[in-house]
Order: structure tokens, then sequence, then C-alpha cells
């Protein structure tokens, strides 16, 4: 849709003009049946009158004298015979058209006629001698008759006391010009209306747009950092698309806010390991003792470096992948494939990695993620245990609900801590070596995986990290 003003417009405008070809039609075929019974009555009614005042003296020069006057201009009536009498047979001279009456156009539409009982014609009025007599009539009643190129309807009547057929005529042009004149009528005001109907109609339209014109250019006019909410107060149809637009606004305020946040907090992690890298590596060409030990705390700070931008990487991969269709797995491969790769750092610091619980836990999810999810709770776990600590990889059920726990006993979190420990760089023990992102790259894992994420201290120490899936998505 390129315009909605043009579209409604032309919807609007359509409909009208639809509407009224409609009712145009209804009006003719209306018309045309109401005009065709009243025209039929009339013809009844004319025949039936003119029957009655036929009389039984009439002779052949009161057919003639009939005959005179029912002339038209170029068309003229004709007496033909009466049947039984003298001249019967016989069919008179025309009359003369010297000298014709004043006729209006309109009575060549009508015509009347008179037969004898053997339906020879009587005498016949205008239009129906131009092409020989008119066809005599068969019964009583109404029937069409084509006769020089022309439908006429005809009523018939048979007056038995006096022997003769009656005939009344309406040639079809006339209703068919009478039913034009009537639907031109009712039509030529409409047409006259049309145009100020369609400047009223733009105008409505642009008025009732005036909103949306309104609310854009609010929009439009606004600077790129102003993320206020929209105060302007729309109609009622506009007010889901401005909660819509505030709505998003305020997401990608709190999407800016984060980005801000993570690259104060980017830049921070990054500044520490590097200050400290210089330094170390400074030590080392300044003393050529003790430069293997300088050089050694290098390596490390590089290795913490090379993590934060691991994770950063990670964290920031997981944020703008899209979400994708989540599949029925089974935990244990995957779990039992990480806790593998763990091992031999585990081995290094002498701690234990075990898994303990179900063979076989299905949960729905996407395959790639939850590894991921699942690496980052095992280093998590492994780098906060103590040398000879312990961290267990248990897969089980809670109120019918798959879950995964790691469990270490580590020094654990402070209480105080607790809800902010997933937050980015966040650090429970600023003491020990790490990124701070490994529990928010959890829970954002988490979150997509549309599962729970329970974090809690154990007693006497430790970490107990829980991830339960939904019993509905198994």
């Amino acid at each position: 849709m390129i315009s909605i003003r043009r579209y409604l417009m032309r919807a609007v405008m359509g409909l009208v003009l639809l509407c009224a070809l409609l009712s145009g039609l209804a009006a003719w075929l209306i018309t045309k049946h109401e005009l065709e019974e009243m025209f039929d009555a009339q013809l009844s009614q004319f025949g039936r009158i003119v029957t009655g005042m036929i009389d039984i003296n009439m002779d052949s020069q009161d057919y003639q004298a009939l005959a005179d006057r029912l002339t038209q201009p170029g068309h003229a009536a004709r007496f033909y015979s009466i049947e039984g009498s003298p001249n019967a047979g016989l069919v008179m001279e025309t009359p003369s058209m010297s000298a014709p009456r004043r006729f209006r156009p309109e009575e060549r539409m009508l015509s009347l006629g008179f037969w004898n009982s053997d339906r020879t014609p009587r005498m016949l009025s205008a239009e129906w001698n131009d092409k020989g007599p008119f066809p005599p009539p068969q019964k009583t009643g109404y029937r069409w008759i084509s006769y020089d190129n022309e439908k006429w309807r005809v009523f018939s009547l048979y007056d038995q006391e006096h022997g003769v057929w009656v005939s009344t005529g309406l040639r079809d042009g006339f209703q068919q010009e009478l039913i034009n004149k009537i639907l031109l009528g009712n039509s030529l005001p409409f047409l006259l209306i049309l145009p100020p109907l369609g400047l009223a109609l733009w105008w409505v339209i642009r008025r009732g747009l005036r909103p949306i014109n309104d609310l854009s250019d609010e929009v439009s006019r606004r600077y790129h950092q102003d993320l206020t909410p929209i105060d302007q107060e729309p109609p009622r149809e506009l007010t889901g698309l401005r909660d819509s637009l505030n709505a998003f606004i305020e997401r990608l305020r709190m999407a800016l806010d984060r980005e801000r946040r993570f690259t104060a907090d980017a830049a921070h992690e990054l500044r520490t390991p590097l200050a400290a890298l210089k330094i170390h590596l400074d030590n080392a060409r300044a003393s050529q003792q003790d430069h293997q030990m300088s050089l050694d705390k290098a390596r490390q700070g590089i290795e913490r470096l090379q993590r934060v931008v691991d994770q950063l990487l990670t964290l920031a991969r997981v944020e703008r992948t899209p979400q994708r269709q989540l599949d029925l797995v089974d935990l244990y491969p995957i779990a039992s494939e990480l806790a593998g790769e763990m091992w031999p750092l585990a081995g290094r610091r002498q701690q234990q990695l075990e898994m303990s619980g179900l063979s076989r836990l299905e949960v729905r999810a996407d395959p790639t993620e939850l590894g991921v999810l699942l690496r980052n709770l095992l280093d998590n776990a492994l780098r906060y245990t103590p040398n000879g600590g312990t961290v267990t990889l248990h897969l089980d059920r809670a109120d019918g609900q798959p879950m995964i726990q790691v469990i270490d006993d580590g020094p654990g979190v402070p209480d105080e801590s607790l809800e902010k420990i997933t937050e980015r760089f966040h650090r429970a023990n600023q003491r020990m070596t790490g990124s701070g992102l490994g529990l928010s790259i959890v829970k954002q894992l988490t979150q997509r995986q549309k599962a729970s994420l329970v974090i809690n201290n154990r007693q006497p120490k430790g970490l107990i990290v829980t991830v339960i899936w939904p019993t509905r998505q198994v």
C-alpha cells in the first residue's frame, strides 16, 4: 500500500460508485417492471373503453372518419371493410396527406386496430399500415408482436356482441425511452454532486489521518539520543501504536544502557590485565635475575586477557544470535563429553570432577547453546573450587521437571551478592582470577532455552547452580 489516503479515497469512492450502480440497476429493473404493469393496465383499460364505445349502427363512413382523425404525418390510418357490408373485401382509399393535423411525436408510440370476426382488418390506425396490415389478434390477452422492425406490446379483446376484434398497442421503444428518462432524471443529481462529494471525502480523510502525521512528526523531530516516552495523546485507534513505540523506545534505551555498561566494564576489565602485563614485561626487561618470574606472571596476565576476550565474544554472540528451534536432546551425552574435556583442567589442580544422577535426561533445548551453558558452569565451578576440591555434575528430576546441578565445595557467594552474581563483570571473590562473565552467559543461555536458573549456597561451604526446564517443554 503506497498511500493510506489514496487507498481510502479510492476505496470509498469505489464503494459509492458501486452502490450507485447497484442502486441504478435495481431502480431500472423495478421501474421497468412497474411500467410494464402500468402500461398493460392502461392498454387493457383503453381497449375496454374503445370496445364499449362501438355502436352497432357504425357504418363505413364512421370508420373512415375515425381513420381520418387517427392519421399522423407520414403514417396514414386506413379503413379496410366491414364484414357483411356491400363494400366487404374492398380496401378504401387512403385519406389525403396534403394537410395533416398537428400531432405530438409521442402519439406515434400508440396504435389502435379493429378486425372483423374472421380476423380481416376493419380499420387500422397510423403505424400499423406502413408494411401492410398489422398481424390480426389470435386470442384475448397480452402479447409481443414484431412489426416493421419494432416490438409492440398489444392487448386484444373480442366484442362478441358486435363481432369485432379490438387491439390496442404500445411501442416498446416508448417504454424504454421513458425508463431512460426516469433513470437520467434520478442519476443527474448524483452525477452533479459527485465532485463535491469527492472533495468532501478527501477533506474528511485528510483530517482523519492528521493524528498519524502528528505522531510521525513528533518522532522525526526527536534528537537521536532522546529516548523519553511519547506523551502525545492520540486517538483511540493509535493508542496501541503509541504504546508499542514507547515499549520499543524503552527496550532500545535499556539495550543502549547495557551496551554502555558493557563497553565501560569491558574497557575496565581489559585495562587491568593490560596494565599488569606491561608492568611484568617492564620488570623482565629491567631485571636480569627475576625475569623468568615476571614472564610467568605476564603469561598469566595474557591468559586472563584471552579469557576475558573469549567470554566477551561468547556473550556478544549469544545476544546477537536469533532464537533457534528447540529440539528434544539427551543431556547425559553432552554433559559426559564436557566433563571429559574439563577433566585435564581439574587434574592439574588435583580436583575431583564427578557425575551423578540419571543416565538419561531429555530436555527441549538447542544442543550447541546447551554445550556452551554447561561448559561455563563447569569452568566457573572448577575455577572457584580450591585445589583438591570436588565438583559434581548431577542430573535429576524435581517434581517431574528435568534439571542439572553443578555442585562445588568452593568458598560460595555472600548472601548479599547472590542476586548480582549473574551481572556482567561481577566477581564475588576479587582475589580469584576470572572475567566475571561466566554466570552472565549462563543466565542468557538459560533464558533462551526457556529454562530457569537458581543459585544457592550449600552448607557448610560451596555453591549449587541449578538449571530447571519446564515439564511442558519436554
